[in-house]
């Protein structure tokens, strides 16, 4: 059973850092598993920000946050993280971690953690 808890979310001024972690102690992903994080501000819809294809490690990152963030996943932890830096009020969002086991089309997702960055 797939059970994703997210953390590290808060609040922080323009140019500040964050590292947002995920976690699942009750499966453990593998390299045929992909992962990554969406975020979906007030009014908006959600949005891919970066997913990893474990194995590999072959990464894609949405456009706006290329050079400043990066996604990353720590196997003896069984941790997704996703380090921001250079943050914008622009990035103020509900941040959710996701999951496909197989890299298939089933996704499993966390129930978020708030990322408030002010000008």
């Amino acid at each position: 059973q797939v059970h994703l808890v997210e953390s590290g979310g808060g609040s922080v001024e323009a140019g500040g850092s964050l590292r947002l972690s995920c976690t699942d102690s009750g499966y453990i992903f593998s390299s045929g598993d992909c992962m990554g994080w969406f975020r979906q501000a007030p009014g908006k819809e959600r949005e891919a920000v970066a997913v990893i294809y474990i194995g590999p490690g072959n990464i894609w990152y949405d456009d706006s946050v290329k050079g400043r963030f990066t996604i990353s996943k720590d196997n003896a932890k069984n941790t997704l993280y996703l380090q921001m830096n250079s943050l914008k009020p622009e990035d103020t969002a509900m941040y959710y971690c996701v999951a496909y086991p197989g890299c298939g089309t089933t996704q499993y997702w966390g129930q978020g953690t708030q990322v408030t960055v002010s000008s």
